[in-house]
């Protein structure tokens, strides 16, 4: 089993600069997001063993020195990878809530948007690296559990009722369904039923 640094660390937001990032190895927010977006798809395809500091490297085009410089050890990159996925679901979470007029269930129905999202098969998806994180180490488990009821504490006012936590609880049978290629339904029909049911 894979054991973590403590997830206070602090991460600083970074955001993709134009141009190819494997070639500009003196921009360290770029190679820093290189190296997080390269981790991710060696992730998806892989598995948390397909990481390792020389083949993230290589996928991100930096020496291993330059690897190190961002993070010193694979469990510091797997840490911050896992933040990483967690601020874009806060984002995400935030900008759907943003443009719903409707204050009673306001999180529920950004919670199903951001977890069905219809792109969520494509292959170097980050929500697909969360999926393998949740189902297999512990630790980032229990990480993403102290995340996730933060934000009910935060919206208790507007989503503490039970119908809503049901619809909750569907949006991730739905998840995990997808995850274990379980036959389904129509992933967006599944979507706009659980939005309907989460109306006021």
């Amino acid at each position: 089993m894979i054991h973590f640094t403590p997830m206070d660390i602090e991460v600083p937001d970074t955001t993709s600069e134009g141009g190819n990032p494997y070639k500009r190895a003196k921009q360290p927010q770029v190679v820093r997001r290189a190296l997080l977006d390269e981790a991710v798809k060696l992730i998806v395809s892989g598995g948390l063993s397909a990481v390792t500091v020389q083949a993230v490297a290589a996928a991100a085009g930096v020496s291993k020195g330059g690897f190190l410089h961002h993070f010193p050890t694979k469990l510091a990159l797997i840490d911050a990878v896992f933040k990483d996925l967690l601020d874009s679901i806060d984002s995400e979470l935030d900008r759907y809530m943003a443009n719903d007029t409707e204050a009673a269930g306001v999180f529920t129905r950004a919670y199903v948007k951001v977890v069905l999202e219809t792109d969520g098969e494509s292959s170097d998806n980050p929500k697909a690296a969360l999926s393998i994180f949740m189902l297999t180490e512990p630790q980032l488990r229990h990480a993403w559990a102290n995340w996730f009821n933060a934000r009910l504490d935060r919206h208790d006012a507007t989503d503490r009722d039970t119908r809503f936590a049901l619809v909750r609880f569907a949006t991730d049978g739905i998840w995990l369904s997808a995850l274990s290629d379980i036959d389904m339904p129509d992933r967006l029909e599944l979507r706009d039923r659980l939005l309907e049911a989460a109306k006021p």
